[in-house]
């Protein structure tokens, strides 16, 4: 549970809206395990605080220590650790494609191809310089950049204050057996969906500008975020 608030005095009355919900439903809170008046923290996983939502440093650590995979596991396992951040990583299925090539066959022991190892390291690098994903103003016009490869689709929505482009979320998914086959436009409006999907409560709260790097579509001046 999160409260936050844009003052102190906000927040008083905010903290005094949630016990009284609290009181309504007869539920109790652990003193131990709760943080008040906080400027930043973590929460759910995430770092949290005035600048924005961090990725968790042990996260990505775990990533950047990690040893080349020998094994399925070890695959599975890089894997596995991106998609808890796949929020913060453009194009994220296009950067573990090779992983996944070399899992197919279901082989214990695995084919690290220079593929594989350029692609391992490009995600280090990455990861290294995990973006700050900003939080949008209430009423705030949103911007969601799609784009489709031969392998997923992705997006990223953004907001544009001062003529800044700040990424919010970072959205990817692998194209699966018949998808791959769908026209550009199909996959086109497969992105928009997906995308939709995931940032329901941005597309509940706000007006969403949507753009594309495809030729039917309108296509942004300024690719920078889903480029990397």
């Amino acid at each position: 549970m999160l409260v936050k608030s844009r003052t102190a005095e906000d927040h008083l009355q905010n903290l005094s809206i949630m016990f009284g919900i609290l009181k309504d439903y007869r539920m109790r809170l652990n003193p131990k395990k709760c943080a008040f008046g906080v400027s930043s923290g973590k929460f759910l996983g995430f770092m949290i605080s005035q600048r924005g939502i961090e990725a968790n440093p042990e996260k990505i650590k775990a990533i950047i220590d990690m040893e080349r995979p020998k094994t399925t596991k070890d695959i599975q396992s890089l894997t596995g650790r991106v998609a808890a951040l796949t929020r913060f990583i453009s194009k994220a299925t296009d950067k573990c494609v090779p992983f996944f090539k070399a899992l197919k066959g279901g082989k214990r022991d695995i084919t690290w191809t220079a593929e594989c190892d350029n692609a391992f390291q490009a995600l280090k690098n990455y990861m290294s310089k995990a973006p700050l994903l900003s939080k949008p103003l209430p009423g705030e016009i949103l911007y969601l950049y799609l784009s489709v490869s031969g392998t997923a689709v992705s997006s990223v929505l953004i907001r544009k204050p001062e003529k800044a482009e700040l990424p919010i979320f970072y959205v990817s998914k692998a194209l699966q057996s018949a998808e791959l086959r769908y026209p550009p436009l199909e996959q086109l409006a497969l992105a928009l969906v997906v995308s939709a999907r995931r940032l329901r409560p941005y597309f509940q709260a706000h007006g969403i500008k949507v753009l594309t790097n495809q030729p039917s579509g309108k296509c942004s001046r300024n690719q920078k975020f889903l480029a990397d």
